[in-house]
Order: structure tokens, then sequence, then C-alpha cells
């Protein structure tokens, strides 16, 4: 358990509350827990009239939920922030411009952390000056527990759970495929793909690093095997169909690693994973890939270059603040399969899908259940202080409250 030198007031704090996926969060935690039951939580962000308009908007049953005014720059403000809760989730991005202030008041003060970021290059550099100051603390502190990357890093944990139950062994060759999904973009997410582009587009040794697909994994681990990676069309004899880069691959490979590394090469020291789109079979299912790798070639080098960027950024892409409509979140869904392989060659398909949009009306329940999880199932211990993945921090516990609270699935596709 954290060593805070007091019992805090609350069991979590939503930081950024105001944003659009911070707003979608705190109504699903009105929701789901209330504003006077089990879980004790506040809103905080730097506008009390932002957050006084959002608290109305919940109706009367949220009258009294507490609001707590701060400035992700203000290091006093955001220490006492943290001194007043056990965990505080952020979705304050692009958290490479503005997230290690909390990062490290959380890792200070001993207080859990979980936030949405898929920001390799900021995830890195925050393990690298916070780890050892968080191991003294206590604090637990998640990145990525968001689509990025929660249900491809639990999708591998669950796997290989049901691979250890009915082969006595994990599998060391995993691929993740997204059959489809619904759901539409946000500034915030744009914002924070932009930051990762601008930054690696001057910078070369950036660039090597985000080619690693250990870039995440602990300094003392020495293991490396080579990786394959979706970067063309491809076909893909173990789904039948052809296959296309995904853009979620350079976040979620790095996070499944660097669980395999902290659960002490649970997934074996030969483990192998890619992530890619199936986009169908046959010539129509060819095109369709080339044309998913032309497009993201093209978001990418677009991104890249200054020029263009701020005609993406003026004219194209959605700006911070925006994002998909409520009907929108509603209506959207998506569905990944996992297939994997042990070293002696037997296999094993799994299926994990979402109910809501993926960036932001999942997310927003994946990102709440697991703060609440912090919260409530690791208040006492369980975990030491560090840096922790969703599939190492959470486990099953998180898989049971996604299946129950927040519209996922978790299954076995038997042959």
């Amino acid at each position: 358990m954290p060593a805070q030198s007091h019992a805090p007031a609350h069991d979590l704090v939503v930081f950024g509350a105001t944003s659009f996926v911070g707003q979608i969060l705190t109504r699903y935690l009105a929701e789901e827990f209330g504003t006077h039951g089990r879980l004790r939580w506040a809103i905080a962000g730097r506008s009390a009239r932002k957050l006084e308009a959002l608290r109305g908007s919940l109706g009367l049953k949220a009258a009294k939920l507490p609001l707590l005014v701060a400035d992700a720059a203000d290091d006093p403000a955001l220490h006492r922030l943290c001194a007043g809760t056990r965990v505080v989730v952020s979705t304050v991005g692009p958290y490479a411009l503005h997230g290690e202030p909390l990062v490290r008041a959380c890792a200070e003060t001993g207080t859990d952390y979980c936030d949405l970021t898929g920001e390799v290059q900021w995830i890195r550099r925050m393990i690298g000056a916070h780890e050892q100051t968080a191991r003294k603390s206590g604090a637990r502190l998640v990145h990525c527990c968001g689509f990025d990357s929660i249900p491809s890093d639990l999708g591998v944990y669950y796997l290989q759970r049901e691979a250890r139950a009915r082969f006595g062994m994990p599998c060391i060759d995993v691929k993740m495929r997204l059959k489809g999904a619904r759901g539409g973009a946000s500034g915030g997410t744009v914002a924070s793909l932009l930051n990762v582009l601008r930054e690696a587009s001057a910078d070369p040794a950036l660039r090597r690093e985000l080619a690693d697909p250990y870039s995440l994994c602990p300094g003392d681990d020495a293991t490396r095997v080579r990786q394959p990676d979706v970067l063309m069309p491809q076909f893909d004899a173990d789904f039948d169909a052809w296959v296309a880069p995904f853009v979620m691959s350079a976040i979620n490979t790095r996070v499944v690693h660097r669980s395999n590394a902290l659960s002490r090469h649970g997934y074996g020291k030969q483990f192998r994973y890619d992530e890619a789109m199936l986009t169908g079979r046959g010539i129509k299912g060819q095109l369709a890939a080339a044309a998913v790798t032309a497009g993201l070639g093209a978001v990418l080098v677009g991104g890249a270059l200054p020029p263009l960027r701020a005609v993406l950024e003026r004219f194209v892409l959605p700006k911070p603040g925006e994002g998909p409509s409520a009907e929108a979140q509603r209506k959207g869904w998506f569905d990944l399969r996992f297939h994997g392989r042990t070293e002696d060659g037997r296999q094993l398909r799994v299926k994990v899908t979402g109910d809501r949009d993926p960036g932001y009306g999942s997310t927003a329940k994946m990102l709440g259940q697991a703060g609440a999880s912090l919260a409530l199932d690791f208040a006492e211990g369980g975990r030491p202080g560090g840096f922790w993945t969703p599939a190492t921090m959470f486990g099953d516990a998180l898989v049971e409250r996604l299946t129950a609270h927040a519209g996922l699935t978790f299954d076995v596709l038997e042959d």
C-alpha cells in the first residue's frame, strides 16, 4: 500500500475531468458508483467554472461531488491533490507536453496513478526519471489504461492464462488482429499522435527508440528476439485473410513485451508478438490492405512534415476538445482476435470485444475500472511501488471488472 502520512479524503480523483474523455469518464463513474457509495471520488481540473458546469450536468444526485482546482503545471497544487487521494486518474494530454508534473507528484507522495497515454517515448522517460522514487514511496503507476493498451495487453494475458490451463505451457507466438471497429477519433488523440511525429521527425535517436519493440522493457532485461512487424499488406495464413498495418501496434506491442518482462518472462523468453488489421479475403481483401497501408502512410508522412502537418491540423483533423457524439459512442464497438501457438505447435484462439466506440465510450469505462481497481482491489497492497502494465498490475481482477461492468468480453474460440 502506498505510504501516505494520513488517511486521504478520496479514493480516486479524476484529473482533467472537463476534457473530452474526462467528461465521459465522469459520467460513467457517476452512473457506475454514484457519489455516496463505496468509491469516494472527486473531479479535478484547472477551471472551477467548468468543473461546476460538469457537476451540474450530472443532476442533483451529484450535487455534493467534490471539486478540486489544480493546474497541470502547478507543482504545489498537484502535491496537495495527491496527498488527498489514494488514486489519480489523468486524462490530461498530450502527456508528453503536460503529464510529467503529475506523474512526479504521484511518485513522490506514494499516490497510485493511471492514464490513457499511448506515447511510448514519454512513458520511457517517465520510467527512467521516476521509477526509483515510486519504488521507495510505494506508488503504483499504470500507463495505457484505455483502448491502448488494455484490450491487447489483457487479451494476451487471458490467452496465456488459458494456454497454461489447457496445455501446461504458454504460447510463444501470438498475433492480434483487429477484425473490426466502429468509432471516431478525438482531437486529443490526434494531438498526441502529432506530437510523437513532431518529436520523432527532429530526433534520429528517438526514431530508433520508437522502432525498438523492447523499448519499454527494463534496462536489465537482456532477452531480445527478432520480432515480426506488419508494415506492408500481406496474407496471414493463420487467419486465412489479408492484413494491413495497425497504427496502435507501435504502443500495444511495447506494452505487451513489458508485461512479459515484468512477469519474469511468463510468456516465454522466445515470445513473439505482432498486431495488424484484417481486411478480408481474395482480391478485395488484398486491395483493401493496400488502401489501408497507403492511407496510414500518408497520415504518418503528413504528420512528420511541418507544412503538411499544419494543413492537417487546420483543415482535416479534429481539434482538442472535439470527438464523436454520444450517439456515435453508443453505436461503436470493437472486435479483436488473437491467435497463439505453443512451442510444440498447439494452437489457441481468443476473442476480445467491446460494446462502445474504442477510443472514447469503451476507453472511459476501461480507465474508470482500472482506477477503481487500484482504489478498491489493491488498496491494501498486492503490488509494490513502480511502473506496471495493465496485465501485470491488475490481471484477473481487471478482466473480471471489465466483463461485469464495462461491456468487454474475453472468450476462447473453440474450433
